[in-house]
């Protein structure tokens, strides 16, 4: 259950990065596509939530 609250949790925050930092020229890989920042907030939050 803790884990997915830290998926969640880190998903909704890389989707709300992603969304208000958005690099327009598609150069940034990670802040040109929210999605993708969301999965990696996702993946963070799980090993943060799994750590202690």
């Amino acid at each position: 259950m803790k884990i997915l609250l830290g998926i969640l949790i880190g998903a909704g925050i890389g989707y709300a990065i992603g969304f208000v930092a958005r690099c327009t020229q598609g150069i940034c890989p990670l802040t040109s596509n929210p999605v993708i920042l969301s999965l990696v907030g996702a993946l963070l939050g799980a090993m943060l939530a799994a750590g202690k």
